[in-house]
């Protein structure tokens, strides 16, 4: 099993990020404000405007060391990576199951099976322990909804049937989530999602760590040998990582809306950390920047029990275990792609 090593976040304006020897070096007005090892990271993001040295870039290259680039706010803007890697044989393999209207469509079913799935039992697990908290018939409700919303997925027989389906779904999941933040309801209100720009504090939040985790996944992909951009669901487009976002659907509600939701009801941050600008959109300060991160990095540490490997795995793993799965599905090793299912 891949080691899960760490993400460097750069958070400052204006650092200039430099190479020294085997070390990467964080430079601010020209002065060093710190460095670490090159073999102690697996990923670098930064939210300045100022680059990166083209030492640095060609050193991350080589070391196979994603390299990404965000707005202060969040928004995603580049990734720089180097030698196209893994076998040419699978990535024909992908190529060719994309243009396969049966195999795309399987795929692309399991990708929102999984999704819905996860997005119910994100549901379930709230009324079982949180049952005196929240409006449990509600909630209950929109599971019963979404678990109609898997029969249907199941049978569904073309991409649009499909995504009209997962719209449904997601609508229904959306319309409770407010009722999973039990702390801070004054400052976290969710009345549905707003994402370019974000319109108010947990949707600024839910972008922010989507961002993360989609970098992670297109990171894992790579690692594995397959196309970011080759999706089966979400259609191809320049710079689009399609098949990042067909992966995150699995994802989003067990990993980055949970976590989201920890933050809030754990009052690990507050709205006073977040701004709202002249046009109406919300985004997050330095601090809560900072703060997100770090228990990001937290979270990707801990461990759970794989649902189709049976073995322990970090969550920060888990966008690697999907990549590898789907690569031995399109191999031809396994007789169908097994998506993420959390309970």
């Amino acid at each position: 099993m891949k080691k899960l090593l760490n993400t460097l976040y750069v958070t400052s304006e204006n650092s200039y990020l430099a190479l020294d020897g085997e070390n990467i070096v964080v430079l601010e007005h020209d002065q060093e404000i710190g460095r670490l090892p090159l073999h102690n990271l697996e990923g670098i993001v930064s939210f300045g405007y100022r680059g990166t040295s083209p030492a640095l870039m060609g050193a991350c290259a080589e070391k196979n060391i994603s390299l990404c680039y965000l707005t202060p706010q969040g928004k995603f803007l580049a990734r720089v990576s180097g030698k196209t890697r893994g076998n040419v044989v699978l990535r024909e393999k992908q190529y060719e199951s994309s243009h396969d209207e049966h195999v795309s469509l399987e795929i692309a079913r399991n990708c929102i099976l999984g999704k819905v799935h996860n997005a119910r039992w994100v549901l379930e697990r709230a009324t079982r322990d949180h049952g005196m908290q929240i409006d449990t018939v509600k909630v209950k409700n929109a599971s019963g909804k979404l678990k109609e919303s898997i029969k249907l997925i199941q049978n569904c027989q073309s991409k649009d049937q499909l995504r009209g389906y997962e719209g449904e779904a997601a609508s229904t999941y959306f319309a409770v989530l407010d009722e999973l933040i039990l702390q801070q309801k004054k400052d976290f209100i969710f009345q549905g999602r707003s994402k370019r720009p974000p319109m108010d504090n947990v949707n600024a939040l839910l972008s922010f760590v989507y961002t993360l985790l989609t970098n992670s996944i297109t990171s894992a992909l790579e690692s594995v040998g397959l196309d970011p951009c080759v999706g089966y669901l979400h259609t191809e487009r320049p710079g689009r990582a399609s098949l990042s976002l067909d992966l995150i659907e699995e994802l989003r509600a067990v990993l980055a809306d949970r976590f989201v939701l920890s933050l809030i009801n754990k009052r690990v941050i507050s709205g006073k950390q977040f701004k709202r600008k002249e046009n109406g959109a919300v985004i997050m300060d330095d601090d809560l920047r900072r703060t997100v991160l770090t228990e990001w990095q937290n979270k990707k540490k801990e461990t759970l029990t794989h649902p189709f490997l049976g073995e322990k795995v970090e969550w920060g793993m888990i966008p690697y275990v999907q990549s590898m799965l789907l690569a031995r599905y399109l191999r031809g090793d396994l007789d169908a792609y097994p998506p993420f299912l959390w309970k």
